[in-house]
């Protein structure tokens, strides 16, 4: 009898659980995609003081960077950082991140990418960073336009475009709105929208986890299932993103998945780079349609079997590899 009264409170607390989860997700949902004709910003001063000084511990982490600056765009002003080891003639990377993330995400890789070739990273525009709204962005196109005027902005005739996750739709979606010849090649790291559509749980999931009175444990336990299992508790990239979450309101729309269509329409070369693990789509289905979409000669999908959707802080090491030894069989 005891042992069956336990049982019912079992039951009964993960249904309260469930349903708070639920009305939470309600909540957020409005507060995300109600369109109140607001800008992305932060929810108030203490929230942004709060960020920026987890922003700076976790850059802190970082090379030093060669240049940094704020780039003008039609929507807004973009950070951007520059960092160089050495002299080369080789064609810079520019990186994008991922969704409520910004620059010091790289931390795992960027040394090593750097030893290749000058490699600039952005904060972008309508996510947590340094990176300004001045005006709305209300389409994918316009999501386009200031990404393309960022890399016209840019003192380089040739350039890698890498991005992952939501970052990964970002660079995408930049070739298929417009033509930026400066963009010689296309690396897509677990990006979302592009080969497969995110499931319906993850999407309810990281609802809630955006709405300031869920519990930070709530948020911690999200980024440690879509990292795989890892424990983030004291890691500072994952204090920085779920800072983000809980104090800066983003209104950017939701990405648009990328068409079979227009992926066959891509015309540089595409490297495509997928967990076997990740949570954030179905992955024998995203590198199958990696595989039978991206038809430029050079392009390439290559599964890490054992990674999740955060591939960049699992195999740091093995990634820079596949991303050099792509980019070698580019250059001569």
């Amino acid at each position: 009898m005891v042992t069956e009264k336990k049982q019912r409170r079992k039951i009964t607390k993960g249904w309260y659980f469930l349903i708070f989860i639920l009305i939470a997700g309600v909540v957020g949902y409005f507060s995300l995609f109600y369109d109140d004709g607001s800008l992305s910003s932060f929810k108030d001063k203490e929230g942004e003081r709060e960020f920026i000084e987890a922003y700076n511990e976790a850059m802190s982490y970082l090379p030093e960077p060669a240049e940094e600056a704020l780039i003008t765009t039609s929507f807004g002003q973009v950070k951007l950082y520059k960092f160089q080891a050495s002299e080369t003639e080789r064609a810079p990377l520019l990186l994008l991140p991922g969704k409520s993330a910004s620059t010091p995400m790289w931390e795992a890789n960027l040394q090593d990418l750097m030893q290749e070739r000058p490699v600039y990273t952005i904060d972008l525009i309508g996510e947590p960073g340094l990176s300004v709204e001045k005006a709305r962005i209300q389409t994918i196109q316009d999501q386009a336009t200031w990404l393309k005027e960022v890399i016209t902005s840019l003192d380089e005739a040739e350039i890698h475009l890498l991005g992952l996750s939501f970052g990964g739709w970002s660079a995408a979606n930049l070739l298929v709105q417009e033509e930026v010849t400066q963009v010689k090649s296309l690396i897509l790291v677990e990006p979302v929208y592009v080969f497969d559509t995110i499931p319906l749980k993850m999407v309810l999931a990281s609802i809630p986890a955006t709405v300031p009175f869920i519990p930070k444990s709530t948020r911690d336990q999200m980024l440690s299932y879509i990292s795989g299992g890892a424990d983030i508790d004291d890691e500072p990239i994952a204090r920085l993103i779920e800072t983000g979450m809980r104090t800066f309101k983003s209104k950017v729309p939701m990405p648009q998945k990328i068409s079979k269509e227009e992926l066959v329409s891509l015309t540089v070369p595409t490297l495509a780079i997928l967990g076997g693990k990740s949570t954030m789509h179905n992955p024998d289905k995203a590198i199958a349609a990696a595989e039978a979409n991206l038809t430029h000669p050079q392009s390439e999908a290559v599964l890490f079997e054992q990674a999740s959707h955060a591939i960049n802080g699992e195999y740091p090491k093995e990634l820079v590899e596949c991303i050099q030894m792509f980019l070698t069989g580019l250059e001569p």
